[in-house]
Formats: structure tokens, C-alpha cells, sequence
């Protein structure tokens, strides 16, 4: 058996021109992670991450803490859904910017709205692919892990395919698999446990590397 661990990336730019970008922050978060691993010694015989530059940056960081020097397999399936694209299919009209705590929550409850219809086949944002499609892109890496390795793995991805991985091996409602992406939080950790043919759910959205009082600040969702 393997053990593969799925990484949220580190707190984002949310709000900003570029979300792309890990905040000074969320840096800061996976870099702590990566000196989690280390005083655990845990190693890992391959990573893979998705394409996006807060993937990259990330892992750099997790690297960067643990000592590791290990070359990523860049999966594209493992990218985010694009946000705007699933709001906007709902909201055609702009949003107002999220500066406030109710818009916070207007832009949230009009994701969670977009993302039902999208998982659904109601609508189609631009530029993204059908739900089914996002899945095969989550579901082949945990496939390629399965097939290819025996170890230790990482991936270093967003909310939305970890939560569409969870909800794969567990089979659960399209609905369920948006409320276990709303609960992942920056730099969590989930495992599975797998064998050449299947992944077992062992833990879900861990945050072990910032247990104590002075970390309680570095605990984000966006």
C-alpha cells in the first residue's frame, strides 16, 4: 500500500487583480508544511501538481522547507475550475467588489449556486470544460499514482479537484462534494491510502503543521 498526501496551495491573492499568486502568507504557510514533513520525516518518491502558478509556488515552498530537490509532474487536470467563468454563467452582470463581509458571502453563495448548476450539466461557463471532463482530469492523476507508484506521493492542487477526488472514492452527491471544497483550507493536508486498485480515505483537510496558538492567525480559506 501507498499513502498519498493531497495539498491545498497556500493562501492566494483572493480580491486581487491576479488571484494566481501565493499571499506573503500563504508562503509562509507551505513552507511551514514542507518543516512539518521534515520533522516527520516523510519523504515522498513522486509529486504532481497542477499548472497554476500558486501550485508552483506552493510546492516551492513545501520544498523549500523540507529540503526537497524532487521534480514535479505538472497534471493540468489537476487545475482549479475557473471561479469567475462558474459565477458568471449564473451572474452575467459584474459583481461589486468583495470588500465587505456581505460580499464576501454574496460571492460565495453565488459560487455554490453556479457550481450545483455546472456539476449538473445546467449551465456551461466559458471557457471551462463539462463537469465530467473535470473529473476525468482529477480522477486520471489518481489513477497514474495508483499504477505508477507504492509509496509516499504528493499532490499539491486546489479545493475543487481534492474535493472532487474525495467525493470519487466516497461516491458521494455533486451538492456534498461542494461543501467538502468550501471546508478546505490553505495548506491542509488529506490522505488516502491506495492500492494498484483503489484509494481509501484516511484523513480529510489536516492541519497538524499549524497546531498551536501562534499559528492560529495563519488558518485561511482563500
Amino acid at each position: 500500500m501507498g499513502n498519498l498526501y493531497l495539498v491545498r496551495h497556500g493562501q492566494a491573492s483572493f480580491g486581487a487583480a491576479d488571484y494566481d499568486n501565493l499571499s506573503a502568507l500563504g508562503h509562509r504557510q507551505s513552507v511551514r508544511l514542507g518543516e512539518y514533513f521534515a520533522a516527520r520525516e516523510l519523504r515522498f518518491e513522486a509529486v504532481l501538481t497542477g499548472s497554476l502558478k500558486r501550485h508552483a509556488q506552493t510546492w516551492a515552498g513545501i520544498a523549500q522547507g523540507a529540503g526537497l530537490d524532487l521534480q514535479p509532474l505538472v497534471w493540468p487536470g489537476l487545475n482549479e475550475y475557473d471561479s469567475e467563468a462558474v459565477i458568471a454563467a449564473i451572474h452575467p452582470d459584474p459583481l461589486a467588489p468583495t470588500d465587505t463581509p456581505e460580499m464576501y458571502k454574496y460571492h460565495f453563495r453565488l459560487l455554490r449556486d453556479g457550481l450545483t448548476q455546472w456539476m449538473n450539466g445546467v449551465v456551461s461557463p466559458k471557457g471551462m470544460p463539462s463537469y465530467d471532463d473535470f473529473v476525468d482530469g482529477v480522477t486520471s492523476a489518481l489513477d497514474h499514482v495508483r499504477k505508477q507508484h507504492t509509496g509516499n506521493v504528493l499532490i499539491v492542487s486546489s479545493g475543487g479537484p481534492i474535493s472532487t477526488a474525495i467525493g470519487h472514492i466516497l461516491g458521494t452527491a455533486p451538492e456534498k462534494t461542494i461543501e467538502l471544497n468550501m471546508q478546505i483550507r490553505n495548506s491542509a493536508v488529506t490522505e488516502f491510502r491506495f492500492t494498484p486498485k483503489r484509494h481509501l480515505l484516511l484523513t480529510f483537510n489536516s492541519l497538524a503543521h499549524l497546531d498551536g496558538a501562534e499559528y492560529a492567525p495563519w488558518i485561511t480559506y482563500s
